[in-house]
């Protein structure tokens, strides 16, 4: 009886997960913030309605157990999140407007990192790797969430649109690479971990390189991704050339080239989360995903976003506790800070990267706007500094209600600044300096929206 005990437990989850957002999307508050919310209510912290389900069962599982399993789906989800992000990526927009996405990638990096690093250190100053950590938090962007507004006014096809997305992806993968660093020296500190460890880097101490130590890891991080953007795409070329277009097995083969990356990734200690996304930077060029109306990529994405990827925010909920935000007067300085900083930050450095690159104060504040909601690859590697005790609960709750705080209200403010402001994206100005293929601005509205 203990399988109708948990397919009860999930039954309750799965109804969940389809109504709420449902209602939630009346208010315009994302499925991906609704899911969190499910879990923070139904979660340890709140409710516990899991445990009080399973007590009112009288049979089953273990209360923990059932959680472990909601983890494995939530790292599952992770992995599936990744890729699709990294399947979001099109090289091709990156040299189309070279001089505002470099200073976008620079600035909007470099500056909302320096205001993590600040506000971790205003509260833990000894704590050095969670200090970076929160920089890369910081430093990372979710434009996903308010690209419908772009899409809206039809600015995907302008330097403004060109630039925020090429830079958005610049960042990302800066952020997870200096995650990638935080992670492999907090694997040395950790008692036991390195025993038990596959990763070739956790097996050699940082002491005895000093500084060469960084130097070597980001080395290798660089020729394993350029390993994995060349030979994944002629592998799958390969195995998909032997499968036809509605064969299930694509699927198969996918997810099993996903999770090869993501391996061999472990075994020079990247995090899951740099593999996934370089796994699926790799493979969106490969012709099969965007053949016969793009099946494959359409049936990758329908697994992901409805059935897997939700549980990855709820189990991020569950471990939120909200209640200790203000339960002393630090926590609830330390998401003030934290909203503070990540919105001033992100703000000025887009208005200032944007006008460098000859945009004027409205266009350069609404790229700014656009870069301040944090939720996908944010919570994700929040989830996994976390995991490894990189940052305190505290800072990690922070960065929950900094997720929801930022992704509900921004798009209307960013709405209503921009009909406010009469900004405009069809002037002469606004036109590309380098044509991009229509096609591939095409495909990356599928993606986002």
């Amino acid at each position: 009886m203990a399988g109708l005990t948990f397919l009860v437990i999930f039954l309750l989850l799965m109804t969940l997960m389809a109504i709420v957002p449902q209602i939630l999307k009346r208010f315009h508050i994302p499925a991906i913030v609704a899911m969190m919310l499910i879990g923070i209510l139904i979660g340890p912290n709140s409710l516990d309605l899991i445990r009080h389900l399973n007590h009112l069962l009288g049979r089953g599982y273990p209360t923990q157990q059932i959680y472990v399993v909601l983890d494995a789906m939530g790292m599952l989800g992770l992995i599936f999140l990744m890729v699709l992000a990294g399947m979001e990526v099109n090289l091709r927009l990156l040299m189309a407007e070279k001089r505002a996405v470099i200073w976008l990638s620079i600035l909007t990096f470099a500056i909302p990192a320096a205001a993590g690093y600040l506000v971790y250190r205003t509260f833990e100053p000894d704590n050095t790797i969670g200090k970076w950590v929160y920089a890369s938090l910081f430093a990372s962007h979710s434009v996903g969430i308010v690209f419908p507004v772009m899409r809206e006014l039809k600015a995907v096809r302008t330097r403004f649109g060109v630039a925020v997305l090429a830079s958005t992806v610049i960042t990302d993968v800066a952020s997870l690479i200096l995650l990638a660093i935080c992670i492999q020296f907090k694997r040395h500190e950790i008692s036991g971990y390195i025993a038990e460890s596959i990763s070739i880097f956790d097996h050699i101490n940082p002491a005895t390189l000093g500084a060469w130590f960084p130097i070597l890891f980001v080395g290798t991080i660089i020729a394993y991704i350029g390993l994995s953007m060349w030979l994944i795409p002629m592998a799958a070329r390969t195995v998909f050339a032997h499968l036809k277009p509605n064969d299930d097995a694509r699927i198969t083969c996918f997810l099993a080239g996903v999770l090869i990356v993501v391996f061999a990734g472990e075994l020079i200690g990247v995090s899951l989360i740099v593999g996934a996304f370089i796994a699926g930077m790799a493979l969106v060029g490969v012709k099969a995903f965007h053949d016969d109306g793009r099946i494959l990529h359409k049936k990758i994405e329908g697994i992901g976003y409805g059935f897997i990827i939700p549980f990855l925010f709820l189990s991020i909920g569950m471990k939120t506790n909200l209640r200790i935000v203000f339960a002393a007067w630090e926590n609830a300085a330390i998401v003030s800070l934290t909203l503070t900083g990540l919105i001033a930050s992100k703000v000025f450095s887009g208005w200032l990267a944007m006008r460098l690159s000859g945009f004027n104060n409205k266009k350069g504040l609404c790229a700014g706007l656009m870069t301040v909601p944090q939720l996908t690859a944010t919570l994700a590697a929040a989830a996994v500094a976390l995991q490894l005790q990189m940052i305190s609960p505290e800072f990690f709750n922070a960065i929950v209600f900094l997720s929801i705080g930022t992704t509900i209200p921004v798009p209307s403010l960013m709405k209503l600044f921009i009909v406010k402001g009469n900004i405009r994206f069809d002037a002469i100005e606004d036109r590309l300096l380098a044509e991009v293929p229509e096609s591939d601005t095409d495909n990356i509205e599928e993606d986002l929206v």
